[in-house]
């Protein structure tokens, strides 16, 4: 092949009939082009523009594989030639794949394997390093594997050699196994010994002392880690992980006495490397907090390991209240001042001990901003639920009366804390009505919240500085006077403004439509104007319409065309990749209307093929199937395998949860395999909750924990029961009719 020439026949590729990350990919033979140029410059912004086209966030597509053999001749004809072979070894790699089939690029990259082999005696190491990175993911196990063997023996370079071990054990690992257990030796590189750690991890060889020494002499190890291996990471953390990964007491055992003897260290940046790899290891193991509670006590050795342990301790809540002593002098210092370590330690005590946390947050107020975003909860929640304390009122109330001091988040933070006490925050009611013309929205809904259940006198005062401002603020404040006083004129009169095109959020409009309910008749043709042409995909319009749909069958009692409107909004969004979210609103709104979404059936149960969408469709299709049309036990197994693969463990709770009180006698939602499938889920270390937002994952698992094994108790409950009945009914038949054998 002639390598002068690495783009020959690039203007002859269709490149407009293949698409990438985004969109057709006429812009690729100007970006290849721009690689091969002197100007180094331009040919680091096209590697990068690559990455996000060919590669976008792990993901390759059709023109990837079109790409592939220009990106090949570009590497081996010496243009950014370690750089290049990154990003086919990332494509070779991956198996996120859209709108290309399935191994198809990586079948591309392999094509290139004889153009790639050479490389592997390349004169510079970084070259090598890579090139057997790369080649080792293209799986030609034939023909790279002699080449990685061959090139095992003459290495010298440690980097190259660390790669060309994890090659071997990739393509061979029973091979890469032999190769590893001759390189523990203190006298090897530090990077080829981990590389032999990892190797003897992945071949499933033992957990034995020598190899528990071997990883513990690298620290600090973080200067070993790849920069071609993302998914291990940091390197005594990812040791950690695969350890638990492999389950077992033992494993576990291990796994915790290398963290713990890290976090135990006397140096500094080994205690460090401890620490991330606690937080892999409390965010994979259940086990993990109560095995390494002391060990992260023993880490927090000055103020700057304090602050440092802080984030991890807060994650793991009141599991992490015996060291709680470790924040509280720190969290409760300087009061009167700014103070970022004191803020940091004060937001971790509120997730761990929120009662000694309130009158530090209270002497604080307004100084410590994380604290105060810890107690106040996720952006997204309306109301907190921090408890009550009134030293905390008192400050907040102080803080309320200053309105045009209060900067950023506070307002809504503040609003959110007083919301989730109600009625005990009456006290507070001067300061958020006078807050009101300053902050309407989050205001008026506190209000709601707090006159809700209190005193004729109080909610009369609420809602008088509601109805002052419901006719010209935003839409929350109509709709606060209308759930305090149930006059629907405000809200209607508000209501025709924002559905006649006059700003705001149009679903949050319908939403407040529906509250209406038929008191809301009026709204109908508004309603109907406001939905979305029905070509269109995006999610914003999909989740509006099915905002509209709902407030159509509220405001009108008739649930047709909330059935129309659905049965669009599912159809096309099961054309749109990012639209799965909006199938889930779109089923949970089926499922308000019970029998009388049965012509939806079709549409949501083609939506059962994502995990995702499951727990949601499961409950839509109890709603509005008939109860003897259900196969009750496969809608669970569904739901099980959405919880099994983190794809919505929360709503597979609620789909099995809905499915208890269907049980008809004689019969069981859950056969044995399913009933191990969710013992395994109530009971196992791994954590199944494993994404989402870092500071929420280790809770919202430990909720799941709470709610899978109230599930298994009452599943278990009802098949003890059936076979009771059964046995009884058996045994009722041998008495009164033939003898029983």
């Amino acid at each position: 092949m002639d390598l002068v020439h690495p783009l020959d026949g690039l203007d002859v590729v269709p490149w407009a009939s293949s698409s990438h990350a985004y969109g057709d990919a006429t812009d690729l033979p100007e970006l290849l082009r721009a690689l091969t140029r002197t100007d180094q410059e331009a040919a680091g912004r096209a590697l990068s523009d690559l990455y996000g086209s060919v590669l976008h966030q792990g993901t390759v597509y059709a023109a990837s594989a079109v790409a592939a053999p220009f990106l090949a001749r570009i590497a081996a004809a010496g243009h950014r030639t370690a750089e290049v072979l990154g990003l086919l070894g990332g494509m070779a790699e991956s198996e996120d794949e859209y709108g290309v089939a399935r191994g198809a690029v990586r079948t591309a990259v392999a094509g290139q394997v004889p153009l790639l082999l050479p490389l592997l005696a390349d004169a510079d190491p970084d070259v090598r390093r890579t090139a057997a990175w790369a080649v080792s993911h293209t799986r030609v196990t034939g023909t790279v594997l002699p080449a990685l063997c061959a090139r095992w023996e003459e290495e010298s370079a440690p980097a190259v050699r660390s790669e060309l071990l994890a090659g071997i054990a990739r393509l061979d690992l029973g091979r890469g196994a032999a190769e590893a257990a001759g390189v523990l030796d203190p006298s090897q590189p530090p990077g080829v010994r981990l590389a032999a750690v990892h190797v003897h991890l992945d071949a499933g060889v033992p957990w034995t002392g020598a190899l528990h020494d071997t990883m513990l002499s690298l620290l600090p190890a973080d200067s070993l880690r790849s920069d071609l291996d993302d998914e291990r990471g940091e390197p005594l953390a990812a040791v950690v992980e695969a350890l638990l990964r492999r389950g077992g007491e033992k494993a576990r055992g291990a796994a915790f006495a290398l963290v713990d003897t890290a976090l135990r260290d006397d140096r500094a940046e080994v205690r460090e490397e401890g620490l991330w790899a606690a937080e892999c290891a409390s965010a994979v193991s259940r086990a993990a907090p109560h095995q390494l509670l002391e060990g992260l006590r023993a880490a927090a050795v000055d103020e700057t390991s304090v602050v440092a342990v802080a984030p991890l301790l807060g994650r793991l809540g009141p599991a992490a209240a015996p060291v709680a002593d470790v924040l509280a002098p720190l969290a409760g210092r300087n009061p009167d001042q700014e103070d970022d370590h004191a803020d940091r330690a004060l937001a971790a005590l509120v997730r761990i001990a929120p009662e000694r946390a309130a009158p530090l947050l209270a002497a604080g107020l307004g100084r410590r901003p994380r604290a105060l975003g810890a107690a106040a909860g996720p952006w997204h929640a309306e109301s907190a639920d921090f408890p009550y304390d009134s030293g905390l009122l008192d400050a907040v109330r102080s803080l309320l009366s200053r309105p045009t001091e209060l900067c950023r988040d506070e307002p809504a933070r503040l609003m959110r804390l007083l919301a989730g006490w109600g009625a005990d925050a009456v006290a507070a009611l001067p300061e958020l009505c006078a807050a009101l013309p300053y902050f309407p929205g989050s205001a008026s809904r506190t209000l709601a919240a707090v006159a809700a259940e209190s005193a004729p006198g109080d909610r009369a005062t609420a809602v008088a500085a509601l109805a002052e401002v419901a006719a010209t603020a935003v839409l929350p404040s109509a709709k606060a006077l209308y759930d305090l006083t149930g006059d629907p004129v405000p809200l209607l009169r508000r209501l025709e403004r924002e559905l006649g095109g006059a700003g705001g959020d149009m679903g949050d409009a319908a939403r407040a439509a529906a509250a209406l309910g038929r008191r809301g008749a009026a709204l109908e043709p508004l309603l109907r104007a406001a939905l979305s042409d029905p070509e269109e995909t995006l999610s914003s319009a999909l989740d509006t319409d099915t905002a509209l749909a709902e407030a159509l069958w509220r405001v009108t009692g008739d649930p047709a065309p909330a059935v129309a409107v659905l049965e669009s909004v599912l159809t096309r969004a099961a054309h749109g990749r990012w639209s799965r979210w909006s199938v889930i609103r779109a089923a949970r709104t089926a499922a308000l209307l019970g029998p009388a979404g049965r012509p939806l059936l079709p549409a949501l149960e083609a939506a059962l093929d994502d995990p995702t969408q499951v727990p949601a469709v499961v409950l839509a299709l109890i709603a509005v199937s008939e109860p003897t049309g259900l196969d009750r036990a496969a809608l669970a197994g569904a739901a099980l395998t959405s919880a099994e693969l983190d794809a919505d463990p929360t709503g597979a709770c609620e789909a099995l949860e809905a499915l208890v009180p269907l049980e008809a006698p004689g019969a069981t939602a859950l056969d044995d395999a399913l009933l191990r499938r969710l013992t395994a889920l109530a009971e196992g270390d791994a954590r199944v909750v494993r994404s989402g937002k870092e500071d929420l994952v280790i809770e919202q698992d430990e909720t799941f924990r709470h709610r899978t094994r109230a599930l298994l108790a009452a599943f278990t409950a009802t098949a003890a029961a059936t076979t009771v009945t059964a046995v009884t009914a058996v045994t009722t038949t041998g008495r009164r009719g033939a003898p029983s054998v």
